[in-house]
């Protein structure tokens, strides 16, 4: 992998990490288009575990609050979610990878996200979003949980999927996103460490070191920006604009995948 593509995969990575149009499917799409293959999912691992220091630079405060209470309401809520995603990364592991270096998902899954950005937006008119940090339910937190590990396939975008359950279960859009933001951490952490030995092996024979450093510190960076602007724009605005980009991108990867064959 060479710099120029690695760097710009980092900004990928960064950029639609916290925008709910699927960063993995995004990933994909572009390691196709350039032609990377090998080491491709341990990049994808290794990006989005430089995405958790923008994570942390933007909640430093709630995470210290966990760190300092372990026994809170907030962090049994994200040990409960993040439970539902770890049984269904389990139980489905070989079905993720798959879909990860096939890419024969994508236009479909594309297209699903984008209808649940749109109907979850649609359910601002039947449903009250009252739901803080303490109303909130573990029932709630095991459907956003289940709704995040749906988002293992490329192209359903993972804080999509999470904010848009955290919205149709009557989460406030505030909580809903923060809530999001903060499963991402041990949703992140938790392949990285089981994928370790892998990784440290293409690290050094697939992908280089020096690239690896430079896609990590763009998505970081890009990261950081992604998580200020979606907080900002989501305070007032809506999903709908992101649904109406994946349906159109996933129809693109659809319309190539019968006719074209430029990408896949």
């Amino acid at each position: 992998m060479n710099i120029i593509h690695s760097a710009l995969l980092g900004i990928i990575q960064g950029i639609t990490e916290f925008l709910p149009v699927s960063s993995s499917g995004h990933l994909v799409l572009f390691q196709n288009i350039f032609g990377v293959s090998e080491g491709a999912l341990a990049f994808d691992i290794m990006l989005h575990v430089a995405t958790l220091g923008a994570v942390i630079a933007v909640f430093w405060k709630e995470l210290w609050e966990i760190i300092c209470h372990p026994l809170s309401k907030l962090t049994l809520l994200i040990l409960v979610g993040t439970a539902s995603t770890a049984i269904i990364g389990f139980a489905f592991k070989d079905f993720f990878e798959y879909a990860f270096s096939s890419g024969i998902f994508l236009g479909p899954c594309f297209i699903l996200t984008g209808a649940i950005l749109f109907f979850a937006d649609r359910s601002r008119e039947r449903i009250h979003y009252g739901k803080d940090e303490g109303s909130t339910s573990f029932m709630d937190a095991i459907f956003i949980g289940l709704a995040q590990g749906l988002a293992l396939i490329p192209a359903i975008s993972r804080s999509g999927a999470t904010i848009s359950v955290g919205l149709f279960r009557g989460l406030k859009k505030e909580f809903a996103i923060k809530f999001s933001f903060l499963m991402s951490i041990p949703a992140i952490i938790g392949p990285a460490i089981l994928n370790a030995k892998d990784l440290t092996a293409s690290m050094f024979n697939e992908i280089g070191i020096f690239p690896l450093i430079i896609g990590m510190v763009m998505a970081g960076v890009a990261g950081y920006f992604s998580i200020r602007f979606m907080l900002d724009f989501f305070s007032r605005a809506s999903l709908k604009v992101f649904s109406y980009y994946v349906f159109a991108l996933g129809t693109f990867i659809i319309l190539d995948c019968l006719f074209f064959n430029i990408i896949f």
